[in-house]
């Protein structure tokens, strides 16, 4: 989506929030959603999104959580470290009363290697498609990580946007379930099948 110096816009699809638009501010490697991709998305999801716990890894504009959150998701955890994307989250989060929903104005990687409190049901993985300024690769370090710090509840499902043409980095035991492209993004959905995970 184009953003202008001082941000762009988007546009809820569906559920309590359809048609609810919220702005977001111009930030290095901020690559929203786009519609088309968030509806074949949350169409593979309906089935398991009502009362889901789900976490919004490199939160951004927020399209996914809210859009989650929108369609009946049980509780949103977003994480996002640019001060400026975080405010305008704080703000969205107020403006449409998400008392479901909590901000961690924190570095994703630091935070997956910690632990989590309780394990979720879907993961979105949306890294800024730029290197990762640690060396590595951010995305593989992401999945390794939710694989191996019990972030994901038994069966779990991961989203990851990456690259056209780029095979997602899925730990052993997670299965690529679906999978499609639009434009320079591929888009996919991996679950976490390995029995007692």
């Amino acid at each position: 989506m184009a953003t202008s110096k001082r941000g762009g816009e988007l546009r809820i699809i569906a559920g309590r929030w359809r048609s609810r638009r919220i702005r977001f501010p111009e930030t290095a490697g901020l690559r929203p959603t786009p519609n088309r991709v968030r509806e074949t998305l949350f169409n593979w999801l309906q089935p398991r999104l009502p009362g889901a716990r789900c976490l919004d890894l490199f939160a951004g504009s927020g399209a996914l959580a809210f859009e989650a959150l929108s369609r009946g998701a049980g509780e949103v955890v977003l994480v996002e470290r640019d001060p400026a994307a975080a405010a305008a989250l704080r703000r969205n989060l107020a403006l449409l009363e998400a008392a479901n929903a909590e901000l961690l104005e924190t570095d994703a990687l630091g935070l997956l290697e910690r632990g989590p409190a309780r394990a979720f049901d879907i993961v979105f993985l949306d890294p800024p498609f730029h290197p990762d300024p640690g060396g590595g690769d951010l995305l593989a370090r992401c999945c390794a990580l939710l694989d191996s710090r019990g972030w994901l509840a038994p069966r779990g499902l991961v989203y990851l946007e990456v690259p056209a043409g780029r095979a997602p980095p899925l730990p052993p035991g997670w299965t690529l379930i679906r999978s499609k492209r639009t434009g320079q993004v591929g888009y996919h959905l991996a679950m976490d099948a390995l029995p007692g995970n």
